[in-house]
This record gives structure tokens, C-alpha cells and sequence, in this order.
């Protein structure tokens, strides 16, 4: 048989489950994003060798272009609320909340100049993808070694100052979609104190109304992004980052509560008075 109409026949029978099944529609949709970023990846990579000849945080701009483009694939919309807080051209830690696999898209939508990101090692060895972060300027920390992890936050600490680098950081640590944060990890705040900048929120509604993985849901929808007045470190130690982490919890958890569109699934409902999770 020819390969052609295998090939076709395939093709139909793919379009005719993504038609009949919602599942087969998220799947299909998840490998296209995975394709996206790959392919994405390895253009990007070429077009960061040629302009700036290697590793430098420079290239974030140009990763930031392509993948912004993801979110005409997908109808996703982006609504940013004071942006401006993220231009000011400062050192800074940026602290926001993780939902999926579509954060990146959020994250580049909003990405100021001169910032770099800190990702698992595990992400270095993903193909084009592990190198056009590398290319990016991401930094690169082993979990599983708390001592490797905390000499790259030293050393990263004295860079964000030295090159006025802006970092990004998940503190939750983990992919979170249950409708509410996770307690933080404290890495990014000490981070903060011992470089001594501020810390500055940035808040994405729930994407559950049209990205869920339970319910196999993958459909069009909008995104609002909040940034939050920035957090001063200046003056603080180390004695000081628990209340400095259950501040900017406190603050994100309301914001995330307030602009997401979705009763909450743990039964939390939105409003100033709201606890953070322990």
C-alpha cells in the first residue's frame, strides 16, 4: 500500500476523533504546543547564534517574539494590568504563581528587558529546548543537590546587581492547578534579601476555565495578568524572610482569588479576608 493514502487516511481519522472526543482533542492540542516549542526552539536558537553569537540574556527578546506568537494558535488573550512596575530599570526579583504548560506564554507576554529565569537542571537536556534557554541566560539548578542549588543562588545574587538583572522565580516550586497557591519556598526571598532588591508579584488568573488536565478542557480563552506594587527588601536578613514570604503570599493569593473568573475548587471564594494556605 502506498504511503500517501496511509498517511491521509490517518490525518482523517486524527481530525475525525479531535471532532468526536474532547480527550483527543486536549491531547492533540498538548503535542502541538510540545511541536511549537520544539520547532520554535530550534529556529530561535539559530536566530540567537547569529545575532549575539551565544549565551547572553540579550536573547530573551528574541525568545520572547516567538513565543508570543503561540497565543494566536490557540485564541488565548492576555490582559496586563500596571505593567509598568516590571519596567523600571532596577534589579528586582518577580515572584509569580505556576499553573501549566502554558505559563510560558504568560511569562513571555509580560517579560521586561534584561531578565533571566531559574529552572530545574532536568530542562538543559530537553534538545533545542535546553539550549535556547541555555542561549537565553537561564540559570540552571539541581534540586536534588541543596548545596549546588545554593551556591547558584549566591553567585546569582552578586549578578543581578553587578549586570542589573532582573530574575524570575516560581516560588510554589511546582506546577499548581487545584484553584488556589501553594505554601512558597523561601529560595526566591532569600535571594532578595541577600541582594538586597525589591520583590515584585506578578498574578495570572486561573487558566481552569479553559486549560484543565482532569477534565481533558483545552479551548480559547482570556488570561488577566496583575502586577503588584513591588515588595522593598532594603534593611531586612535573613531573620526576615518568613514574614517577607507570608506577605507576598498573602497579597498574590487575594489578587489570584479576585481576578480569576472560577469558583475556586477547594471552595476558597475571593475577597480581602481570605488566609493563605498552609
Amino acid at each position: 500500500m502506498e504511503l500517501w493514502p496511509c498517511l491521509a487516511a490517518a490525518l482523517l481519522l486524527l481530525l475525525l476523533l479531535v471532532q468526536l472526543s474532547r480527550a483527543a482533542e486536549f491531547y492533540a492540542k498538548v503535542a502541538l504546543y510540545c511541536a511549537l516549542c520544539f520547532a520554535m526552539s530550534a529556529v530561535a536558537s539559530l536566530v540567537c547564534l547569529l545575532r549575539h553569537g551565544g549565551r547572553t540574556v540579550e536573547n530573551m527578546s528574541i525568545i520572547s517574539w516567538f513565543v508570543r506568537s503561540f497565543k494566536y494558535f490557540y485564541g488565548l488573550r492576555f490582559k496586563v494590568r500596571d505593567q509598568h512596575r516590571l519596567q523600571e530599570a532596577r534589579p528586582c526579583v518577580i515572584v509569580s504563581n505556576h499553573q501549566s504548560i502554558l505559563d510560558m506564554m504568560g511569562l513571555m507576554e509580560v517579560l521586561p528587558e534584561r531578565c533571566v529565569q531559574i529552572a530545574k537542571r532536568e530542562l538543559l537536556f530537553l534538545g533545542p529546548v535546553g539550549l535556547i534557554m541555555y542561549l537565553g541566560g537561564v540559570f540552571f539548578i539541581n534540586r536534588q543537590r541543596s548545596s549546588t542549588a545554593m551556591t547558584v543562588m549566591a553567585d546569582l545574587g552578586e549578578r543581578m546587581v553587578r549586570e542589573n538583572l532582573k530574575v524570575w522565580i516560581y516560588p510554589e516550586g511546582t506546577r499548581n492547578d487545584n484553584g488556589d497557591l501553594l505554601p512558597f519556598k523561601k529560595g526566591a526571598f532569600y535571594l532578595a534579601v541577600q541582594a538586597q532588591v525589591p520583590i515584585v508579584p506578578v498574578v495570572y488568573s486561573s487558566f481552569s476555565s479553559f486549560y484543565n488536565t482532569k477534565k481533558k478542557l483545552f479551548t480559547s480563552g482570556t488570561v488577566t495578568v496583575q502586577v503588584l506594587e513591588a515588595i522593598p527588601t532594603s534593611g531586612l536578613t535573613e531573620a526576615d524572610v518568613p514574614a517577607l514570604v507570608d506577605t507576598c503570599h498573602r497579597a498574590m493569593r487575594t489578587t489570584f482569588l479576585h481576578i480569576s473568573k472560577t469558583p475556586q475548587e477547594n471552595g476558597a471564594t475571593a475577597g480581602p479576608g481570605v488566609q493563605p494556605a498552609q
